[in-house]
């Protein structure tokens, strides 16, 4: 069957074009290559050129050529370069230097390539049903159910025995991608010399083009198989919640990369060939080097969990073993026409890694968060694998039309789409129409002290939008200058926040006494609050049910507010009104349970939600308030003066 292929590719008559002969010299030869069809084009690129190991991201090859240079398989083991732990497996960052270049029609390369059985052996996941199901359970209890975040992927592995000559049935993989997938962001086949990744990635993670960077988060999973309803997945709140969590992880490092912070384009549908997911766009525009934007984003929270700092050692914990390329990114790097630099890098995910011996790997996740089930979260496996396995014959080919396209452009189905921003906070949906800068804080500067959760840099965004000056600095760093600003923001992070081991808490905590003997304004959040209030003389509380990606509306001082929490603790009290010896405090609190949403004393308040999150629909009037208070008299507002207040609550 090879030889036969080969001979009809090969045959033909007269010189082939340039672009036939270097994809048909390629395909045949050992030289390093990569095929790759962007979504939507009627077209197939062909890169060659010579392979190199970069150690960094730094070290990733870009010069002044206009157009493609570098294609880089970043693996996850590279985010180390951002201080996270991570088990190292070694796997090299292999780059190939791009010399040749062409773009053949698709319907050329459909006809050139290998339309072939491929026969395996020995299949079956690495991690059994029952044991994945087992570690499930271990994540929601240990993890998320102690505050360690919001949300975590724990991945398992397909693995088999390839049969068929490995060049062959990674291009015949290649085929049935291109002709049996659908949406997918990049559909490729890189050959390094030592491995063939081939994969119907639905993800793009970064892109630079111009200025413009831009990020793809998609979460939600709705599977085609079984015939269920597209607008019951659509109300399901554990989906919505999903997208909600990933959209606030991707706006964090948004924050970090693009000058004014992330706008929120969407929400859209992304239908696929076994499954239909939900995503949002962001967009923003950015200076920076693209090797820097690659780095600052280090890995999507869609493949790790957030915050993403505290998910890189979940993941090292529970996994106990290097992902390869699993969770990386396929980065293209060059120049555009005008000599900008330009990056397209998607998620290494729906990928298929394939020896030269014929050991196969096909990597697959499910997001755990607060409303999962182990069984549920099995299935999420092997929907998630099934397109890039029916490509390798080990699954079958979806029928066309399985899915009732139809359903996707239904009234009901637009009106489920757009209603999920109803409750979100137009600062990120919109172009910061809503933020207007204050006079009273126009030159103050600020301090966010980063507690390892990078919520910290959206709320840096939002009070420079507010006309604050603001600095961050991470937790370990605080400086010795705290007087220096006008307002110091203890900031959120996770964790127990009576956990003497926990070095953030610690720090925060020293930061939190400095501030309060000084009695200079302060605003902290979430777990500064916490800390706030166990140094008022608060008790603290571990929720029965995580408030992990939760929106409530709170009576906040006497006004309604939708917010959006990010917790496992909280504190209690019984009464409203609390003596300390800083002065007396006044508490927001659920009347049912005695959890505090909110405190304000003289020179300080302290919020348990995030105001900062998209989830939170009046925190940027929530802010505002708090703060004219703190900066106006150096003491939190009185309630007459929060009834007074010229600022309303959002609503949609």
């Amino acid at each position: 069957m090879q030889v036969l292929w080969h001979d009809e590719v090969r045959r033909g008559d007269g010189p082939e074009p340039r672009e036939t002969a270097l994809f048909t010299e390629i395909i045949f030869g050992e030289r390093p290559f990569a095929l790759l069809r962007r979504e939507g084009a009627d077209e197939v690129e062909v890169l060659t050129g010579e392979l190199t190991v970069a150690g960094s991201l730094a070290q990733l090859p870009l010069d002044d050529r206009i157009g493609p240079q570098t294609l880089a398989l970043v693996p996850y083991r590279q985010i180390v370069e951002r201080g996270f732990d991570t088990v190292d497996d070694g796997t090299p960052m292999e780059c190939l230097r791009i010399a040749e270049s062409a773009a053949l029609p698709l319907a050329e390369v459909l006809r050139a390539l290998p339309d072939t059985p491929i026969v395996t052996g020995d299949a079956g996941f690495d991690v059994g049903d029952e044991a994945y199901a087992g570690k499930v359970e271990e994540v929601l209890r240990d993890e998320i159910g102690r505050g360690e975040g919001a949300n975590f992927v724990i991945h398992r592995t397909w693995t088999a025995t390839v049969r068929t000559a490995p060049r062959t049935a990674a291009l015949a993989a290649f085929r049935n991608l291109l002709t049996g997938e659908r949406g997918a962001y990049w559909t490729f086949m890189v050959w390094t010399g030592t491995r063939h990744l081939i994969g119907a990635t639905p993800e793009r993670h970064v892109s630079v083009d111009r200025g413009l960077v831009m990020m793809n988060p998609i979460s939600g999973t709705f599977r085609h198989a079984g015939g269920g309803d597209l607008r019951a997945f659509l109300a399901d709140p554990k989906e919505r919640d999903e997208l909600y969590m990933v959209l606030d992880e991707e706006l964090k490092m948004m924050a970090a990369v693009a000058e004014a912070g992330g706008q929120v384009l969407g929400p859209y549908l992304k239908e696929m060939s076994h499954l239909t997911h939900t995503e949002y766009l962001l967009a923003g525009r950015t200076a920076l080097d693209v090797r820097d934007v690659l780095r600052e984003t280090m890995f999507a929270p869609t493949v790790t969990g957030s915050p993403i700092e505290n998910a890189a050692r979940v993941i090292a914990r529970h996994e106990r073993r290097g992902r390869r390329y699993y969770a990386g990114v396929l980065a293209l790097l060059g120049r555009d026409a005008d000599g900008g630099q330009s990056l397209d890098a998607p998620i290494l995910i729906r990928t298929a890694e394939l020896s030269p011996t014929g050991e196969l790997r096909v990597p697959v996740g499910a997001t755990l968060v607060r409303h999962s089930t182990p069984a549920g979260e099995v299935a999420e496996t092997y929907a998630k694998a099934a397109g890039v396995l029916a490509a390798l014959g080990l699954r079958p080919r979806a029928a066309t039309g399985q899915i009732k396209t139809h359903d996707h452009g239904h009234p009901a189905v637009r009106r489920a789409l757009a209603a999920r921003n109803d409750r979100l906070a137009r600062f990120w949906l919109e172009d910061r129409v809503s933020a207007a800068p204050r006079p009273l804080f126009a030159g103050r500067r600020a301090l966010i002290v980063d507690g390892e959760d990078t919520f910290t840099g959206m709320l840096a965004h939002q009070l420079r939008a507010l006309g604050l000056d603001v600095t961050v600095r991470p937790w370990h760093a605080p400086g010795t200058d705290l007087d220096s600003f006008g307002l110091l923001v203890p900031g959120p992070g996770p964790g127990d926040p009576s956990d003497p081991a926990f070095p953030p808490a610690v720090a925060l905590r020293a930061v939190i006494a400095d501030r309060l003997a000084g009695g200079r304004p302060m605003l902290a959040v979430c777990l500064s609050h916490q800390l706030l209030s166990s140094m008022l003389g608060l008790p603290l509380h571990r929720r029965d049910a995580p408030y992990q990606g939760m929106q409530r509306d709170i009576s906040l001082f006497g006004t309604m507010r939708r917010v959006g929490f990010y917790s496992t603790y909280t504190a209690l009290s019984g009464v409203d009104l609390l003596p300390t010896p800083h002065g007396p405090v006044e508490l927001a609190r659920d009347t049912a349970d005695g959890a505090v949403h909110a405190l304000r004393g003289p020179g300080f308040a302290g919020v348990q939600f995030h105001p900062e999150s998209v989830l939170s629909q009046d925190g940027l009037a929530v802010l505002t308030q708090l703060l004219t208070a703190l900066l106006e008299t150096g003491s939190a507002p009185t309630q007459k003066s929060v009834s007074d207040s010229h600022i309303p609550a959002v609503r949609g």
